[in-house]
């Protein structure tokens, strides 16, 4: 059984190795076929081409995996039952369930890899990406720092016109306060020329300030030179990290940031939904493997073969994918939890391979 566990996970390695390569390569040259009038219209560097699909690899291999996987175990079982290797395999009274182990333990750590690659390693990369496409594509360029507007707490609005990050600073910032019982009355309203970060102190500091405040009969102003404003929950670093898009957010800095968006009262479904996908998203290897390899190792060679494989893999792909794009289209629209949103699809998929496996001939 060793020496039989062996070569199964040889063939399903290499096979997916050859499947992440093949899909990686097929999607860069589509990709680069259609940004090559971009790249030739704004004279990029060729090396600095190859440093782009480079860092945009890493995003493939995420997306791709599941894919590669699951293609991995289809193209093994195929070939082993073209082969009939798969029928001296049942012959010999080893069930097809005791066959599947070798590629589900590899297809664990495959996923266990996934979430670290997919969480930590992609965001890096894709903000590489992103400054690639920002300097020499001139696209989705962000002017860093500018027309910076969030909330700061359940009942503070702040809008910031720009953000010095060399000196730690906000240029032009207002900052307006609402009724804790009434979101819609504003009770305060702060403008300040610029304010500075004060590191030993850990708060903000305006300067040119003028403070309004409201009643429902009067407004009373009051102006100061210089002005601590030890209140604020924000920090400098928040700031940059308030521009970052959460494909470019490693786990750590979305969980961060869903921390913050709910200590400010806003709604973090998005970034819930993006953090817990990456999770599910890199589980969803396992998910497939097991509801396509009894599938494939049930498959009458004589009906189809390998193309027969070829194609269920791309009909569960595709399956697969439009359905993610359905849960999290009603998780945006706060129809479903965040978190059965990112994990609906795989439980789904899973069902049906519990299904698959029970009604699967041994």
């Amino acid at each position: 059984m060793k020496i039989l566990d062996k070569y199964i996970i040889k063939q399903f390695i290499s096979t997916i190795l050859f499947g992440l390569l093949a899909f990686t390569m097929i999607f860069v040259v589509v990709d680069m076929m259609e940004n090559l009038d971009d790249f030739i219209d704004q004279n990029v560097p060729s090396l600095m081409i190859f440093q782009y699909y480079f860092v945009f690899s890493p995003e493939i291999i995420k997306l791709m995996t599941p894919v590669a996987v699951l293609f991995a175990s289809l193209f093994t079982a195929g070939k082993m039952s073209n082969l009939n290797e798969l029928t001296a395999i049942k012959s010999s009274g080893i069930s097809l369930y005791r066959y599947m182990i070798p590629m589900v333990i590899v297809t664990v750590f495959v996923s266990i890899f996934a979430v670290y690659f997919g969480g930590f390693v992609v965001p890096e990369a894709n903000q590489y990406k992103a400054e690639i496409e920002r300097t020499y594509l001139k696209k989705n360029i962000i002017f860093s720092g500018s027309n910076i507007f969030f909330q700061d707490s359940f009942n503070r609005i702040i809008n910031i016109n720009f953000f010095d990050s060399q000196n730690n600073q906000v240029i032009k910032v207002n900052i307006n306060t609402f009724d804790k019982n009434n979101l819609s009355i504003m009770k305060e309203r702060i403008d300040a020329s610029r304010m500075k970060y004060d590191s030993a102190k850990s708060a903000w500091v305006a300067y040119d300030v003028v403070k309004r405040y409201f009643n429902s009969e009067s407004e009373r102003i009051e102006y100061f030179g210089i002005q601590d404003m030890p209140g604020l929950n924000f920090k400098p670093e928040d700031l940059a990290t308030k521009q970052q898009k959460p494909d470019e957010m490693n786990l750590s800095e979305l969980s961060k940031l869903i921390d913050d968006q709910i200590k400010a009262g806003t709604d973090s479904k998005r970034v819930q939904i993006e953090y817990y996908t990456r999770f599910s998203f890199a589980m969803a290897s396992i998910v497939v493997v097991l509801f396509g390899l009894p599938l494939a190792a049930n498959t009458d060679k004589r009906k189809g073969g390998l193309a027969l494989q070829f194609g269920i893999n791309i009909l569960i792909t595709f399956i697969y994918l439009g359905l993610m794009q359905i849960s999290s289209a009603f998780g945006k629209n706060g129809a479903l939890n965040p978190i059965l949103t990112a994990w609906l699809v795989n439980f789904l998929f899973l069902a049906g391979a519990f299904i698959n496996l029970f009604r699967v001939k041994q």
